[in-house]
């Protein structure tokens, strides 16, 4: 069928985005709106002592301003990870203690953005500065500030994974045991579209329009903080420019906004700057780790031991305590054949901006930690980056494979997947290359990374409303929620290849609790797998309640169903689904609910290569030859897959050669602008990306597809990582390699030859 699973049609959201007929939240504009500014601690930790508005209330179109004293009453921001929640309570404004730059001190709505800001300056904090960690290493020095005064330390939990005491032994009956300490820097998600939120009183419930990763969940926690119910809190949200995670959480603005409103009787909009962003959005990553895998005569693993310290910000987020535990933690060790594992996690306060899921939430982290390993393993063993790989990957005839970590790998072709790789890399033709480089007086080297994650890990189940109008277009309305992966249009070649009718009689909406306050977001390469299912289901059940009206329309006991025409079997007698919506209004319309009997992730799988080439006098290093061949199951639009793998290869790419979040003195924030914070640009990627797939479908789902949101970022990083190693020598290097930390290298190298 044209444009149905499989083929690439265009997306059918760009017309709209291209031409500026998107609806972004920043967007809203309605009569008597006012709008909001948010005044920040400038202190990285500070008692606050008192607030003095009367400045500010003076300022011309200042309504209004709000400190912690107004909005005690609501309830805090939760963090929804259960062995965490409620040891870093967060409100909505803080009242006693600042504990990062940016934390929220006090709420001013003016008139307009100017008024706003102006009356921001003007309100007066009385600060007494206290001592802040902005490390790992400060926050666990002894003696250390605490970040929370009750808490024990900052050192707030040890997660373990795994069997420690096999682990151990593993390691112990180890020929060659390999050690590293990894540093992973933290980076901040910078998503084109800054966060916003519009909120709404109407006398007897809230409206909130933000942008974010899913309404439902929003809709009830707010509801909880607001102290309302969920019946009187409507969440909606637009376009979205770009999500990462960041925006699946809620944040301080939502609820202001909404208390805002409902005091002023008036809209009130929120809009944040690219400092507020950089200073109050979730960051991602900030870990340290010691790792250490053991290997027997034959170059095959025995055991892998990790501790890693994981950065949480001033606050546990909402999922922040998850991210290397429960997400990334159980996924250490890849696909490989590890008798025995053992992971400890704990997580570390610090006076820094709160951590949360990032492209991959975990999983890159934990790919990261173990590719270097393995390409540190095969240095020191005198292997081949690709051979120790090849020793160890799972065969298929080895699953489904338990990892001990509470994961069961299913299906794959791993060491399949290696070989494609390799050949599409020209991975015998590297010498060459090399040797062409070094002509030329530069280094060159190459990585290599065998990755897997758990996609759609945590879910359960997930919605699809469905509607026929009397022009026959099907509109379906789905529980997750893009923030620009193509859902409208990979939703719509779903029911189009499923009902049988042309993409453009669908239509794909989401973002309304008005319409379908059930649903899981968006979030950990889900949405296909899950949402598609629903779809499926909700095109099904569709279908099933048009043959029952057509049975008695054409008075037929045998009603056949294709391509949008209910037909009475053996006759000529007919009837489709816009005649059929005409007749019988709303009667095709229903919900589903995608619930699988044994609720199961996905494993999406690949393997990179990149090759690098550094200039060792001025350090500059360039990715250029990269390629990648992936097991995504079945793919849906392989365009729209090859788009989101090249996207998350930039930023796996951007944080290797370029992202760091660096606090100074007094937990003061450094990289508060892009003046300051470096993204990759189209001449830092390389010049082409040679994409390939190699899919085995997973059986998870209806559709047989695995998520691809996150894989680029989480093959990225340790390839092109193990690429400027391998290019120094192995001389180890931690993220990002930035020029200055690559030519100190080069120039130590050069020192060392010539001694």
């Amino acid at each position: 069928m044209k444009f149905g699973i499989g083929q690439s049609p265009k997306r059918v959201e760009d017309f709209r985005l291209l031409t500026g007929r998107g609806r972004f939240t920043d967007d809203i504009a309605e009569a008597g709106m006012l709008f909001a500014a948010t005044v920040r601690s400038p202190y990285g930790h500070a008692r606050i002592t008192g607030i003095d508005t009367a400045e500010a209330l003076a300022v011309p179109g200042v309504v209004a301003v709000y400190t912690h004293a107004d909005v005690a009453t609501y309830g805090v921001i939760p963090c929804l990870v259960p062995f965490a929640r409620d040891a870093t309570p967060r409100p909505l404004l803080t009242g006693d203690v600042a504990r990062f730059v940016g934390d929220g001190v006090a709420f001013v709505v003016a008139e307009s953005r100017e008024a706003a800001r102006a009356g921001a300056e003007a309100v007066v904090v009385d600060y007494d500065e206290l001592p802040a960690v902005t490390t790992l290493a400060e926050a666990l020095a002894d003696g250390a500030p605490k970040v929370w005064a009750d808490a024990r330390s900052n050192d707030l939990f040890a997660f373990p994974l795994g069997d420690a005491a096999r682990a151990e032994a593993g390691i112990a009956a180890a020929a060659h045991v390999t050690r590293l300490r990894i540093v992973q820097n933290r980076v901040a998600p910078t998503s084109m579209e800054v966060r916003a939120a519009v909120g709404r009183w109407d006398g007897a419930a809230f409206t909130l329009d933000f942008g974010g990763q899913g309404v439902a969940g929003a809709q009830k926690m707010l509801a909880g903080i607001m102290g309302v119910d969920p019946s009187a809190m409507r969440v909606r949200t637009g376009d979205v420019g770009g999500g990462f995670g960041m925006k699946a959480f809620l944040y301080p603005e939502y609820g202001l906004v909404l208390h805002a409103a409902r005091a002023l009787g008036r809209p009130v909009k929120w809009t944040g700057e690219r400092g507020d962003a950089f200073q109050t959005d979730t960051h991602g990553r900030a870990m340290v780790s010691d790792a250490a895998i053991g290997f027997d005569a034959d170059g095959l693993i025995t055991a892998l031991q990790v501790e890693t310290w994981s950065d949480l910000g001033a606050y546990q987020s909402q999922f922040g305590p998850g991210i290397q535990t429960v997400a990334g933690g159980r996924i250490i060790g890849g696909v490989y054949r590890i008798p025995a594992i053992h992971n400890r996690v704990h997580g570390v306060v610090t006076n820094t901006a709160p951590i949360d899921a990032y492209r991959g939430a975990g999983r890159p982290e934990s790919a990261y930690i173990m590719e270097r390993l393995m390409d540190a393993a095969a240095r020191e063993l005198g292997i081949g980056a690709d051979e120790i790989r090849r020793r160890n990957l799972l065969r298929p005839d080895e699953l489904p494979h338990a990892n001990g970590l509470g994961l069961t790998f299913d299906v794959g072709d791993f060491p399949a997947v290696l070989d494609q790789a390799l050949a599409g890399a020209d991975w015998a033709g590297f010498a060459e290359r090399k040797a062409a480089a070094a002509a030329k007086g530069l280094r060159y080297g190459r990585g290599i990374a065998y990755y897997v994650e758990i996609a759609g890990g945590g879910s359960s189940e997930e919605f699809a409303d469905i509607r026929v109008g009397t022009d026959g277009i099907v509109e379906a309305a789905v529980g997750t929620q893009s923030n620009g992966q193509g859902h409208e249009t990979a939703y719509a070649q779903v029911l189009s290849d499923r009902l049988g009718l042309p993409i453009e009689q669908v239509r794909i909406v989401q973002g309304d609790t008005a319409r379908l306050d059930q649903g899981n977001g968006t979030g950990g390469s889900r949405s296909l797998a899950w949402g598609g299912g629903a779809v499926i289901e909700a095109g099904d059940d569709m279908v099933a309640r048009g043959i029952e009206l057509a049975e008695a329309d054409l008075d037929a006991g045998e009603i056949d169903y294709a391509d949008g025409v209910f037909r009475a079997r053996g006759t000529n007698r007919t009837v489709s689904l816009a005649e059929l919506a005409a007749r019988h209004p709303s009667a095709l319309d229903g919900r589903a609910v995608y619930k699988p009997e044994k609720p199961r992730p996905t494993f999406p799988n690949g393997c990179h290569v990149a090759e690098v080439e550094i200039d060792p006098a001025t350090g500059t290093t360039k990715v250029v030859r990269y390629s990648l061949v992936d097991d995504f199951g079945i793919l849906m639009n392989p365009m729209l897959v090859e788009g989101q793998i090249h996207g998350g290869v930039a930023q796996g790419l951007g944080q290797v050669l370029l992202e760091d979040v660096i606090y100074g003195d007094g937990a003061q924030l450094l990289t508060g602008s892009f003046m300051d914070y470096g993204i990759p640009r189209a001449d830092d990627m390389p010049p082409a990306i040679g994409f390939a797939t190699r899919g085995v479908p997973s059986p998870t789902n209806p559709l047989g597809v695995k998520g691809c949101g996150e894989a680029g970022t989480i093959g990225a990083m340790p390839s092109i990582m193990n690429a400027i190693i391998d290019a120094l020598d192995g001389t180890p290097i931690e993220m990002p390699a930035t020029p200055e930390k690559v030519w100190r290298a080069c120039r130590d190298l050069a020192s060392a030859a010539a001694a």
